[in-house]
């Protein structure tokens, strides 16, 4: 039986529910201490480079018909594969219940019913898509989508009629720091993209339009972030939403905008389940991920997501560097294998390097030099 693709349309519009985020408009408030012109620069940049990479990592899933932790395998090998897809899962529980919490505390600040119950609504909304399933999101995501743009676009009005003198509201961050946390955004979708890009009718066209739309609209958020919290003299998203007069509009953006990028989280660890086990139903899995992360945004504080999403940078960024430089490059494929010790020495390599390279004010953060340097080690050696 022939599998429905998905549409270059379609794939784009999973994309934009993506970079519409609380998660990329808080972030992006982290940029606030080096003003706006420095850090809209920064944003661009990071965007950029981000993007780049994470076009090559959803085109080897376009191409190939393989999820994120299938194409690891052409790196790594069978048991290679099902260790980045435990690490995988981790981190997506992790988001999961970091933007179900993001969404539910914001969701409170505006309609007061308690977080908890926040959660429950937010979490079962994400369920819904989740079983509904990625090929037969067409329609509702184009109705979601389309709300959440006039919606952001409101927001955007909303806070320039707020807006006081500019002030700097945050810690100091330096320049190549900012451009980090930029590049760390959409290095959160490396190990997920291809997930989605397999089932493209037309894999390079496909990845593309994920890419640039993911990109353009993950830098409008977080130059909505960098404007709010340089502007408004503010650090809190919903109470800022509050004070524009954003109500019922405001409860809109942060219940959807969470749902539609919470149930890639959600969605990715479900299929990433199938690497470790193919007796695993991914959808049941998503569902499973879902719940596990309305109990701890129930539970736990998940306020700063910086470190959150350093941690990830060192783990993923020279593994896809590795699959990068496999696939394009040197054309080394492991999938027949149980291990391929060779490239997992050298992911551990990338790791430490990425960890001591944030210790470094590097003018273009730290993931471009890691990856660089670990694909020159592929090359190097083998």
């Amino acid at each position: 039986m022939n599998q429905k693709k998905t549409s270059i349309f379609e794939n784009a519009l999973i994309w934009f529910g993506a970079g519409v985020s609380l998660a990329e408009i808080q972030t992006g408030m982290e940029l606030a201490s080096i003003g706006i012109e420095k850090g809209i620069l920064a944003i661009i940049i990071g965007h950029i480079i981000g993007c780049v990479l994470l076009f090559l990592a959803g085109l080897i899933g376009g191409y190939t018909g393989r999820s994120s932790m299938e194409c690891a395998a052409l790196s790594f090998g069978k048991k290679g594969a099902a260790l980045f897809a435990i690490l995988n899962i981790l981190q997506l529980l992790g988001w999961t219940g970091i933007m179900i919490y993001d969404g539910a505390i914001a969701a409170e600040s505006i309609l007061h019913l308690s977080i908890p119950v926040w959660a429950c609504i937010i979490g079962g909304l994400i369920i819904v898509w989740i079983l509904v399933g990625i090929q037969n999101l067409g329609k509702i995501n184009t109705i979601a989508m389309a709300a959440l743009f006039i919606l952001s676009v409101v927001l955007c009005f909303s806070l320039k009629n707020a807006a006081g003198s500019a002030v700097i509201v945050n810690e100091s961050l330096s320049f190549g720091q900012a451009v980090e946390l930029s590049i760390a955004m959409p290095l959160s979708w490396f190990p997920l993209i291809a997930d989605y890009t397999r089932e493209a009718e037309k894999p390079f066209a496909a990845t593309l339009a994920s890419s640039v739309v993911y990109g353009l609209i993950s830098t409008w958020m977080f130059v909505i972030g960098l404007a709010a919290a340089v502007f408004t003299q503010g650090s809190d998203l919903a109470m800022i939403m509050v004070q524009a007069g954003l109500g019922i509009a405001g409860l809109l953006i942060v219940v959807f905008s969470t749902v539609t990028t919470t149930f890639l989280d959600a969605y990715s660890a479900g299929v990433s389940s199938v690497t470790i086990s193919d007796k695993i139903n991914e959808k049941h899995a998503g569902v499973v991920i879902t719940v596990i992360g309305i109990i701890g945004a129930s539970l736990i504080n998940m306020d700063n997501i910086s470190d959150f999403l350093y941690l990830i940078g060192s783990v993923f960024a020279p593994m896809v560097a590795i699959m990068i430089c496999d696939y394009f490059l040197v054309h080394h494929d492991a999938k027949d294998q149980n291990l391929d010790i060779s490239r997992l020495i050298i992911w551990v390599l990338g790791f430490v390097l990425y960890r001591i390279l944030l210790g470094m004010d590097l003018p273009l953060g730290s993931t471009i030099w890691d990856m660089g340097a670990t694909i020159l080690l592929v090359r190097q050696f083998f």
